[in-house]
C-alpha cells in the first residue's frame, strides 16, 4: 500500500469517528457545499470548511465569493497550455511536472481540490468545450489524466477528474440523455476514467449533468457504485458538477457524496426528512458523509502548512509545455525553421493579442502574458507587423487584408497568425461549424497569393478546416498555448524542434465525422449510433482520407524505426510479453519522437476498428543517437468488452502490432499469437456494428443489437416538468416572459452583465439549457420548488392546480418573517 493510500485510510478512520458524533442535521449539512466554493464544516467538532476551485490548466481561485464561471477576478496563477494542447505533447513526464506546479500553487492558496482534469472523449470536433479535454482516444486520455492527477496530488492537493460520464457536448448538457451501447460505453467513454482511477486514485470524481441510458449521472447507481467503486476500486468522493443534482436523496442512495454548490439548505432538509420517514437509511447517509469528512480532513492538513511558489520557474515550465505541445502539421521544402537574417512579415492580431486559453470555468488570470510578436522581434533583425483582422470578432475588413498583403509582398517570409476567436468556442455552447472566421481564411489566401513562403500559425481549441492548406508550405498548430505562447518563436527559428503529435483527427469536412448526423441530438436525447467508430477508429477502418491523421506531427530532424523484437512470439491469456523497437535520430538536430503502438486482430468474431492505440512512448534523442521504445503486452492490450458475458474478454488469434509515427504512418509491424480459453458470446458475435460506408445512418435494428434492447423513443417535450429547460418553456407565451427574467437573473447570479460578448453568450446559453429545477439550486433556495410547480401548472394549462398552489404560496409568504 502506498503512503498516500495509508494516509487516506487513516483519514477515513478519523472521519468515521467524527461522523459517529454528529447529529442527523449536521450530517445532512455536510452533503452539500457551504457556498459556491467551500465544503461545510462542523465547528463544535473542529471540522473546518475547506475550499475547492476550478482548473484544470491553472488555478482559478476567486478573489471574493460569488460567481461560478468568472466575472469576479481570480488570483494571479500560471496559465499552462490547455488540455487540447498538453495532449499534443504526448509527454506524461511533462504533464506530471505541470501537475506538480498546479498543486504547489493550489497549496499556497490553501485550495484543497483542483477541479480537473477533464477527460471526456472528443466524439465530435464541434463540442464547445473540447479545448478542455485531451483526446478522441480513451487510452491516451487516461494516461495523460493519470499523469496530471499524480502530479497535483503529490503536493497534498486533490483532483477531480471530470465529467463522469459521456458528457460530449454543451448543447442540452444539463438534461440530455446519452444513449450508448454497453461495449462502446466501456471501451470508449469510460476507459479513460478507468485508467486514471486505477493508476492515480484521484481524491474526487465529478459527475456530469447529463443522463446516461435514461438515468442522471448524479443518481446513477451502476456508474457510481457498480463501476467506479466496485469494479475500479475508487476510494474518494463523488461531487456533482455545479448544479448537476437531480434528486438529492436518490443521489445519496446511489453513491453521490457531495452536492455543489449550496442549495441554501433546500436539499439538506430533504435528506433529513428521508431519513426520518425511513426512505433513506442513516447508514447510507453515514457512508456519504464519511467520505466528505475525510476530504475535509485532508484539506485541513494542507491549510496547516506554509507553501511557497516560484512563479517565474512555473512560467518557464509553461514555456517548455507550449514548445512541446505545438504540432508541425506541414513543412514543404523545409520552409521552417527560419533564419534571423530573413525579412519577415508578421501578420495577424493574435501575434500581439494572443488567444491563449478557453472561455468558461477554466479561465485563468495569468501571472504574465507573452506574445509571439515580442518574441519574434527579439530573434529577427527585420520584422514588420500588420493586424489583418480585429481579434474580438474578426468581422470582414478588406482594408486590413490589403495592409497585410502590402508588407507580405516585400518580405522573404510571411508568418500569418489565425485561429478561432473566443466567441467561436466556449463552455456553454457548441460551435456551429468547423470553419475559421471568413476574414482569417481570406487573409491567408491573400497573403499566400503574393508570398510563396507563407507560414500559418494556428490558435484554436479544436480541429478546424483549412481550405488553403495546399497553397502554403508550412502550418504550425499551437492550440491554446497558455501564458507563455511566445514560445512559438523558438520553434519558428529552430531554437527548439517541434515534437507534438495530434491527439485528434483533422478532417476535410464536418460531414466526414461519423457522429455528424447524431450531434447534438434532438428531443432531449442523443444516440451514439456510430458505436466504437470515434475519430481515427472510424477513419482508419473506412480508409477515409483526412487532412491530418491522429498521431501526426513533423520534426526538423528525421527518425528511423528499426526492426521490432518480441520477448516471445506466442502469448497465453494472463501472461506478459515485451515489445522493443530501436529508434534512431538520423538527422542533424536534437529532437523527440512519439513512438505509437497500434494493435489489430487479423480475424475476429466481433466487430472491431481496424486498429487501436495501445501504447506510446516519447523519446528525446540527440542527432545520431539511437534509443529504444519499450511496450508491455498484457491482457489490457488485447481485451474487448463483451456485453453478452458482461465482462472483458481476450479473444485468441493472431494479432498485428503496428509501430508508427501516426495512425497513417506505420513504420514497422510484427505479429504475435495469443492463446486464450475465452471466446466471444453469441450476443457479441451477432453485432455487426455500423456500416463503414454509412456510419451516419445506422439503422434501428443494428443499433438495437448494439444496445441489446430496443432503441428508446425520444422523451416528449410536453407536458412540461421540472427537468424541462428554460429554452423549452420559452416556446410558450408565458414561458417566453419567464425566460427573459431567468436569463437576466442567471447572469446577475453569475456575476452580472459584462461588455465581453463571449461571456454574455455563454451565460445566455447556460440559462437556456438550465432545467427548471436548477433555478432552486442556483438561487440557493430563494426560488422554491413550490414556485416551480406553480409555474408548471400554468404552462401545462392546469389552472385549478395553479390556483391551489398560488394560495399555498401566499399562505407560506404570509407566515414567513421578512
Amino acid at each position: 500500500m502506498t503512503d498516500q493510500a495509508v494516509g487516506l485510510t487513516a483519514k477515513h478512520n478519523q472521519a468515521a469517528a467524527l461522523v459517529a458524533e454528529m447529529t442527523l442535521e449536521e450530517k445532512a449539512t455536510l452533503c452539500s457545499g457551504k457556498d459556491f466554493w467551500h465544503l461545510d464544516g462542523v465547528e463544535r467538532l473542529d471540522l473546518a470548511p475547506v475550499m475547492v476551485t476550478d482548473g484544470p490548466h491553472g488555478l482559478r481561485k476567486q478573489v471574493k465569493d460569488a460567481d461560478h464561471v468568472g466575472l469576479n477576478k481570480s488570483v494571479p496563477a500560471t496559465c499552462f497550455p490547455t488540455a487540447c494542447a498538453l495532449a499534443a505533447s504526448w509527454d506524461v513526464d511533462l504533464i506530471e511536472r505541470v501537475g506538480q506546479a498546479l498543486g504547489q500553487e493550489c497549496a499556497a492558496e490553501h485550495v484543497t481540490v483542483l477541479l480537473g482534469p477533464g477527460l471526456n472523449i472528443k466524439r465530435h470536433p464541434l463540442c464547445g468545450r473540447n479545448f478542455e479535454y485531451f483526446s478522441e482516444d480513451p487510452y491516451l486520455s487516461g494516461k495523460l489524466a493519470a499523469a496530471m492527477v499524480r502530479g497535483v496530488q503529490s503536493q497534498g492537493v486533490g483532483t477531480s477528474i471530470k465529467h463522469f460520464a459521456v458528457n460530449n457536448q454543451e448543447h442540452g448538457r444539463m438534461f440530455v440523455d446519452a444513449i450508448v451501447d454497453p461495449r462502446t460505453l466501456r471501451e470508449i467513454y469510460l476507459r479513460g476514467f478507468e485508467i486514471a482511477v486505477r493508476e492515480a486514485q484521484p481524491w474526487t470524481v465529478m459527475c456530469a449533468y447529463n443522463r446516461v441510458n435514461g438515468t442522471y449521472c448524479s443518481e446513477h447507481d451502476w456508474l457510481l457504485n457498480k463501476i467506479l467503486r466496485e469494479a475500479w476500486g475508487f476510494r474518494g468522493l463523488v461531487v456533482t458538477d455545479w448544479g448537476a443534482t437531480n434528486d438529492r436523496v436518490e443521489g445519496v442512495r446511489c453513491g453521490l457524496d457531495l452536492e455543489m454548490p449550496s442549495s441554501g439548505g433546500v436539499n439538506d432538509a430533504l435528506v433529513v426528512a428521508a431519513v426520518r420517514n425511513g426512505y433513506l437509511r442513516e447508514a447510507e447517509l453515514d457512508t456519504v458523509v464519511q467520505r466528505n469528512v475525510a476530504l475535509s480532513l485532508l484539506g485541513t492538513d494542507l491549510q496547516a502548512n506554509a507553501h511557497s511558489v516560484d512563479l517565474q520557474a512555473h512560467h518557464q515550465l509553461a514555456h517548455q509545455a507550449a514548445v512541446s505541445s505545438a504540432v508541425l502539421l506541414k513543412n514543404d521544402n523545409q520552409c521552417l525553421p527560419l533564419s534571423a537574417a530573413q525579412h519577415i512579415a508578421v501578420i495577424g492580431a493574435f501575434a500581439k493579442r494572443p488567444r491563449y486559453q478557453g472561455t468558461g470555468s477554466s479561465q485563468v488570470n495569468p501571472t504574465q502574458l507573452d506574445n509571439a510578436w515580442d518574441a519574434i522581434n527579439t530573434l529577427a533583425g527585420n520584422a514588420q507587423y500588420a493586424a489583418g483582422y480585429e481579434p474580438k470578432n474578426s468581422a470582414p475588413d478588406q482594408a486590413l487584408i490589403e495592409e497585410a498583403v502590402a508588407i507580405a509582398q516585400q518580405a522573404d517570409v510571411a508568418i500569418v497568425f489565425v485561429g478561432l476567436p473566443n466567441i467561436y468556442e466556449s463552455e456553454g455552447f457548441d460551435r456551429s461549424d468547423m470553419n475559421l472566421p471568413e476574414q482569417h481564411n481570406a487573409l491567408v489566401s491573400a497573403v499566400a497569393a503574393v508570398n510563396p513562403n507563407t507560414v500559418v500559425v494556428l490558435a484554436n481549441g479544436a480541429p478546424v478546416t483549412l481550405p488553403w492548406a495546399s497553397r502554403v508550405p508550412a502550418i504550425l498548430e499551437t492550440y491554446l498555448p497558455g501564458q507563455a505562447g511566445g514560445a512559438v518563436a523558438d520553434l519558428l527559428f529552430g531554437l527548439a524542434n517541434p515534437s507534438g503529435k495530434l491527439a485528434e483527427t483533422f478532417v476535410f469536412s464536418v460531414d466526414d465525422i461519423p457522429a455528424q448526423a447524431n450531434f447534438p441530438g434532438g428531443q432531449r436525447q442523443v444516440l451514439y449510433r456510430e458505436g466504437l467508430y470515434v475519430g481515427y477508429r472510424y477513419f482508419d477502418s473506412a480508409d477515409k482520407p483526412v487532412q491530418f491523421p491522429f498521431g501526426h506531427g513533423l520534426s526538423y530532424t528525421r527518425f528511423d524505426y528499426g526492426q521490432p523484437t518480441l520477448s516471445r512470439n506466442n502469448l497465453a491469456q494472463g501472461d506478459t510479453a515485451w515489445l522493443t523497437v530501436p529508434i534512431s535520430n538520423s538527422g542533424s538536430m536534437r529532437g523527440a519522437e512519439v513512438v505509437q503502438l497500434y494493435v489489430s486482430l487479423e480475424q475476429s468474431e466481433v466487430y472491431r476498428p481496424a486498429q487501436e492505440l495501445k501504447g506510446f512512448q516519447k523519446l528525446a534523442l540527440d542527432a545520431g543517437e539511437t534509443g529504444v521504445a519499450r511496450f508491455t503486452l498484457d491482457d489490457d492490450v488485447f481485451k474487448y468488452f463483451d456485453h453478452g458475458h458482461d465482462d472483458w474478454v481476450v479473444e485468441p488469434g493472431r494479432y498485428t502490432l503496428r509501430i508508427g509515427a501516426s495512425s497513417r504512418d506505420i513504420r514497422q509491424t510484427i505479429n504475435i499469437t495469443l492463446d486464450s480459453p475465452q471466446t466471444p458470446s453469441a450476443k457479441a458475435a451477432a453485432v455487426q456494428g455500423p456500416d463503414l460506408t454509412r456510419p451516419h445512418t445506422v439503422d434501428d435494428y443494428t443499433f438495437a443489437a448494439m444496445l441489446d434492447r430496443p432503441v428508446p423513443p425520444p422523451e416528449p417535450s410536453r407536458p412540461f416538468h421540472v427537468n424541462s429547460s428554460v429554452a423549452e418553456i420559452g416556446a410558450t407565451w408565458i414561458g417566453a416572459k419567464f425566460k427573459q427574467r431567468v436569463v437576466a437573473g442567471f447572469q446577475q447570479t453569475m456575476g452580472g452583465h459584462t461588455s465581453n460578448d463571449t461571456l454574455n453568450k455563454m451565460f445566455e446559453e447556460m440559462a437556456n439549457n438550465l432545467p427548471l429545477r436548477g433555478l432552486v439550486l442556483f438561487s440557493r433556495g430563494k426560488t422554491s420548488m413550490a414556485q416551480i410547480h406553480f409555474m408548471l401548472a400554468l404552462l401545462n394549462h392546469q389552472y385549478l392546480r395553479a390556483i391551489k398552489l398560488w394560495w399555498q404560496l401566499r399562505k407560506v409568504r404570509a407566515e414567513t418573517p421578512t
